[in-house]
């Protein structure tokens, strides 16, 4: 790592405690991307409740969020949030065939429709910042505003804790699985 990490409450100062509990309900230990957010108590309180919100309360689905999230770390190349992640689409009940595409970066043509535009959808948002608009058309009328709305919020805060742990070099836990 690129700084000393936070792993422990008493590692933040006293009045940002409150930040630290809600990172420790949130992922029963300080870990990851959050040893680093923490150095910015005031940003990470801000942060935290995006994820509860996507585990608990998204209307999508959690095997489909699941590819989403995925596509997005794969895309940043995040080692520990890729091997956080893919714990959790394992549990979400993600096929290892979906992981392991996504794993190499493969060609999602061969996915059932709803993964295939999935992975197209998040690859061409991550890698030119807009998404073709046949493509966009076809994900609202299956799914409708408010579910792109929360798929592309999605995508975008699984970037940003990407982003945080690949600049500061958080590493990967060493039972994850890993990336190429």
């Amino acid at each position: 790592m690129r700084i000393t990490p936070i792993t422990a409450k008493h590692d933040v100062a006293l009045e940002h405690h409150d930040c630290a509990d809600a990172v420790l309900n949130a992922y029963g230990q300080i870990r990851g991307p959050w040893t680093v957010l923490l150095h910015s108590p005031t940003l990470a309180e801000r942060i935290v409740p995006l994820a509860p919100f996507f585990w608990n309360e998204s209307v999508i689905e959690s095997r489909v969020r699941s590819v989403a999230i995925l596509a997005a770390v794969r895309e940043q190349g995040a080692a520990y949030v890729w091997a956080a992640q893919v714990t959790t689409a394992r549990r979400n009940g993600l096929r290892e065939e979906v992981i392991e595409l996504l794993r190499n970066k493969g060609d999602p043509g061969r996915l059932p429709a709803e993964e295939r535009d999935i992975v197209i959808y998040v690859r061409q948002l991550l890698r030119g910042s807009r998404v073709e608009q046949p493509l966009f058309d076809a994900m609202m009328a299956r799914h409708g505003a408010q579910w792109l709305v929360e798929l592309t919020a999605c995508v975008g805060y699984f970037g940003l804790v990407s982003g945080v742990s690949n600049a500061f070099e958080v590493p990967a836990p060493a039972d994850g699985d890993k990336l190429p």
